[in-house]
């Protein structure tokens, strides 16, 4: 059994009354558990299942959007439990009995719903996945449709440095992947060696490393200035957000770009951080701020000529779909790869077809919305709420 809301062109028929007079009749959150065959570890965590939470909005047309909300407790300080409280607590009262099209009007229900960020995130994505359906229009499309697919990167997990090139290689074999987010944060010779290893692997691979805060300032500047030599193109999230004046010398000190991810999970918090120049490259992830602060942040970077890398929260397959349809659909963030395949380190997920990567690019759905389609039985097979 499968359920694609919204995209039976009988039900699309049967909507007899105006777009603009469909409600939001509530918000509905299903928390759900996946496998991995491959769980993902960094400096900040470790992922041993997918504990998601599938949300959905529905509306008295029948058409219901759908999203999927990541916790990331050691980040944002949000669990299951709490996205689900907020989803069908605060955020269904927010949003009952409005016009889904009044999209600024919904951001700012939400926005009314203090901290929980991935939960508001998901609700805002799942919002634009109605939107599409009752315009009959693909969500990428609506943002800004620049391209119709877009480049690859995969994020490289802890483990030693020979499993880790085994990794990435395996990857490009399979999938024509050539960019890679390296996990780093550990010990600098540690995380050196493991950066070698994927680099003598694929001596033409375009890397960039994460170390989620893992470091001291003094490993960052050892381990920064050699990773540098080796040619990364990027260094994310070195230190703690709390040594300002540290990630601000970092940022000064080397070549490459410092990368912002923990410390924009905000348009506020991107501001600050560009005004305290400790940062000069930010990712932007759909599942912490929706498309519509997506947005705005990634104006902000434009206005101040930072470039934006679409990142990652390992997403499952309906997260993934999400990113991907933000990042084709601007021309700041349709040439650079974004963090679109970790999905496959899933051993299960609770689609019927997932994004699919030929030659190290995802193509755009152009179904309306989102165009996730659930599988319904897997979906009772993997939820947590029985």
């Amino acid at each position: 059994m499968t359920t694609r809301f919204g995209s039976d062109p009988a039900r699309l028929g049967a909507l007899d009354t105006p777009a603009d007079s469909v409600r939001i009749t509530g918000v509905q959150a299903i928390p759900f558990a996946l496998p991995y065959h491959r769980a993902p570890e960094f400096a900040s965590g470790r992922v041993g299942t997918a504990d998601n939470v599938l949300v959905r909005v529905r509306t008295d047309a029948g058409l219901v959007g759908q999203a999927e909300a990541q916790p990331r407790p050691y980040t944002y300080g949000e669990t299951q439990t709490s996205i689900v409280e907020a989803v069908s607590g605060p955020l269904n009262e927010a949003l009952t009995g409005v016009d889904p099209l009044r999209i600024e009007l919904v951001a700012e229900r939400c926005a009314g719903v203090a901290g929980n960020r991935v939960a508001r995130g998901a609700v805002d994505l799942a919002v634009w996945d109605l939107l599409g359906q009752i315009l009959e229009c693909p969500c990428h499309t609506l943002l800004g449709g620049f391209a119709d697919d877009v480049a690859a990167a995969h994020m490289v997990s802890f483990a030693e440095p020979a499993v880790m090139a085994e990794d990435a290689l395996a990857v490009n074999e399979r999938l024509g992947v050539s960019t890679f987010k390296v996990k780093v944060g550990r010990a600098p010779g540690l995380d050196l060696a493991a950066v070698r290893a994927v680099r003598d692997a694929l001596p033409d691979a375009d890397l960039y490393v994460d170390a989620n805060r893992g470091w001291s300032y003094e490993d960052a500047v050892r381990a920064g200035d050699e990773l540098a030599e080796l040619g990364v193109r990027a260094i994310e999230e070195p230190i703690s957000l709390e040594d300002r004046v540290g990630r601000r010398r970092l940022a000064e000190r080397w070549a490459v770009p410092l990368v912002g991810d923990e410390s924009c999970i905000s348009l506020a918090h991107v501001d600050r951080a560009l005004n305290e120049h400790s940062v000069r490259m930010v990712s932007v992830k759909t599942a912490r701020t929706g498309f519509t602060e997506s947005r705005r942040i990634l104006d902000l970077c434009l206005a101040r000529n930072v470039a934006v890398v679409v990142g990652s929260q390992y997403e499952g397959a309906i997260g993934a779909m999400a990113t991907i349809a933000f990042a084709a659909a601007f021309a700041a963030t349709a040439g650079h790869p974004a963090e679109i395949t970790n999905f496959l380190d899933l051993a299960d997920d609770l689609v019927v077809a997932a994004p699919e990567i030929r030659d190290g690019r995802a193509r755009v759905d152009t179904a309306p919305g989102l165009g996730v389609e659930v599988d319904e039985d897997r979906l009772a097979r993997h939820r947590l709420d029985r």
